[in-house]
C-alpha cells in the first residue's frame, strides 16, 4: 500500500510517515499545504491521501476541501482525514456525498499506529471508517421519522460498529454475541432501512451514509 501525509506540522507527518514506514506501509511523500498535497496526489497517484483537515493558508476547512477534490479526480485514491476536535459537521459534508473509500479519525486515536493503518487497509478497499467519538455524536443526532427510530438497541450498536469498519467477526467479538447473530441483526437492519440485496452496492456503506444523515 502507497499512501501520502498531509499536515502542516513537519514533526507531525514526518512522524507519522516514519511510523507508517516501520508498520510496513509505503510513504510516497508529504505535503504541507492542500495545493502540495493536491500536486502529489496527481504525482503518485497513492493507495490512500491522509489528511489534515485544517492547513494552511487559513487553518480552516482547506484539508476537507482538498479531500473532496481528491475523490472527485482521483477516484481510486481513498483518503483518511484526520481532525484535532470533534467537527461531526465535517464528516458529514464530506460523507454524505462519498462514503466508500473514506475514514475520519481523531488525531489521538492515531497514536496507536495499528488503529491507523487498520483504517487505511479498510479504505483502500472501499469501506468507511468513522471514528467512534464521531459516530457517537452523529447516532444521537436521529431526526423525527428517521428511519434510524426503527431499529432496535441492539441493531442500532451493531450500526454504530459498521459506522467504526468493524467487520461482523469485530462485532461479534464486541458484543459477546456469534458472528450468526451478527449477520442475522444485519440481515434485519437492512430491511429496516430499505436496502435491499444487490450485487451493485455496498450496503453496509449504504447503512452507515443513512446513520450519517439521521
Amino acid at each position: 500500500m502507497r499512501v501520502v501525509v498531509a499536515d502542516d506540522m513537519m514533526l507531525v507527518r514526518s512522524g507519522l510517515a516514519r511510523l507508517l514506514s516501520d508498520a510496513g506501509i509505503e510513504v510516497a511523500g508529504e505535503a504541507g499545504d492542500a495545493d502540495e498535497l493536491l500536486r502529489l496526489v496527481a504525482l503518485e497517484e497513492p493507495d490512500v491521501a491522509i489528511v489534515d483537515i485544517r492547513m494552511p493558508p487559513g487553518h480552516k476547512d482547506e484539508g476537507l476541501v482538498a479531500a473532496r477534490q481528491i475523490r472527485d479526480r482521483y477516484p481510486a485514491t481513498a483518503v483518511v482525514l484526520l481532525s484535532q476536535h470533534l467537527e461531526a459537521r465535517y464528516a458529514q459534508r464530506l460523507l454524505a456525498d462519498q462514503p466508500a473509500g473514506l475514514g475520519y479519525l481523531l488525531k489521538e486515536r492515531v497514536s496507536d499506529i495499528a488503529v491507523l493503518v487498520d483504517a487505511l487497509r479498510r479504505v483502500a478497499e472501499r469501506e468507511c471508517v468513522l471514528d467512534p467519538t464521531i459516530v457517537a455524536r452523529l447516532m444521537e443526532r436521529r431526526r423525527p421519522g428517521s428511519p434510524l427510530t426503527g431499529l432496535t438497541p441492539r441493531e442500532r450498536e451493531i450500526l454504530a460498529l459498521m459506522a467504526e469498519g468493524r467487520s461482523n467477526s469485530a462485532i461479534a467479538a464486541e458484543l459477546a454475541i456469534s458472528e450468526r447473530t451478527v449477520e442475522a441483526a444485519s440481515a434485519q437492519l437492512f430491511r429496516k432501512l430499505g436496502l435491499e440485496p444487490s450485487v451493485d452496492v455496498n450496503r453496509r456503506v449504504l447503512a452507515v451514509l443513512t446513520a450519517l444523515r439521521g
